[in-house]
């Protein structure tokens, strides 16, 4: 396939920190691997919050750069040395050139892509592409919260905040899997009836008062409250979880979507003697038996359809449709996963 390899690929580039506009559609030359990477092109690609973490700072990175987290792609070349590694998930397909791969290293909003070999697995045959990258960062994240930031157990009481946004929705299927009880926090009754649909016996509109949403939580909880909150939502809804979560609790802030978390003392967990983390999925996914160990089990739950993905829209890749998506996915009116085509299968 070495032959079949453009010279330039179009690519979604940001040049300097600011809005939506930012986003520029450039021609580059395709990147070369090199050892114990792999050249994969690309089909589909994710939106994901922390693109506009980094778009608007919040998260440092230098400039410029290319944009995107995740892909569903073909692997166009693979180190004439690989020999597949003990830890490689048995329930995938082995990885050989041409097969359809996927990866969360970025950057992806690009036709091509190199990313370390060690960060690429092939994808099932019975998972369509749409669902493989609706469900790459989305259910990569929420496994690594019900098993790493904490353990979800059967019978638990777990609090997810933005229910039915990406993460949210595989976040409610893999606690309902688990056999949790479940409070969803969505902001529309149709919100609501999807979260519903994905596990969660109870649905709480995040346009109540933060007095009400306290008193049914403690109603379902029979005065404890919950084991472990995820919030996604960051600085709005910060000071409530310390009112919902029990005793011996956990905290979990995994995103910033009303902007990061305020500073506080250790001292503020000590009344209930809690538990804070920041999940990231990078750091939790730091070596190659971690990233192969999530993707054995996350693609075990979508073949048993514990799993499933949803996705909200699918824009091309131009300047305008990335930057329309990314103003979508901070809007809080979007369900499931957004993606971008790059090229069809």
């Amino acid at each position: 396939m070495t032959g079949q390899i453009p010279k330039t690929m179009k690519a979604i580039q940001v040049d300097h920190t600011g809005g939506p506009e930012v986003n520029k559609l450039v021609e580059i030359p395709v990147p070369e691997p090199k050892d114990n990477e792999v050249l994969i092109k690309v089909h589909y690609t994710g939106v994901n919050f922390i693109d506009t973490y980094f778009r608007t700072g919040l998260y440092p990175k230098p400039t410029p750069y290319i944009v995107g987290q995740d892909a569903i792609g073909t692997l166009v070349t693979l180190p004439t040395s690989y020999t597949q590694p003990d830890h490689y998930p048995s329930n995938l397909p082995p990885l050989k050139v041409g097969t359809r791969v996927l990866t969360l290293q970025g950057p992806s909003f690009a036709e091509y892509m190199t990313v370390p070999l060690s960060k690429v697995v092939a994808l099932p045959e019975n998972v369509d592409p749409k669902d493989g990258v609706a469900l790459a960062t989305t259910s990569f994240t929420s496994w690594g919260l019900v098993t790493e930031s904490y353990k979800v157990k059967k019978g638990d009481w777990v609090f997810i905040r933005a229910a039915s946004g990406g993460v949210g929705t595989v976040l409610c299927q893999m606690c309902a899997h688990i056999g949790a009880n479940i409070i969803a926090q969505t902001s529309t009754e149709e919100k609501a009836k999807l979260a519903k649909e994905n596990g969660a016996q109870n649905v709480l509109l995040s346009t109540l008062s933060s007095e009400e949403t306290v008193k049914k939580t403690m109603e379902l909880t029979n005065g404890l409250g919950c084991q472990v909150i995820y919030d996604g939502i960051g600085k709005d809804t910060f000071e409530e979880n310390f009112l919902l979560v029990r005793r011996l609790g956990t905290i979990a802030l995994f995103g910033n979507a009303s902007g990061p978390p305020p500073s506080f003392s250790p001292l503020k967990l000590s009344p209930k003697a809690l538990k804070i983390t920041r999940p990231q999925m990078n750091a939790m996914l730091e070596t190659p038996e971690e990233f192969n160990d999530f993707a054995g089990h996350i693609f075990e739950l979508y073949s048993k359809g514990a799993v499933k993905a949803y996705i909200h829209k699918t824009y091309p890749l131009t300047a305008e449709a990335v930057a329309q998506a990314q103003v979508d996915i901070t809007s809080r009116g979007t369900t499931g996963k957004l993606i971008i085509e790059v090229a069809p299968f």
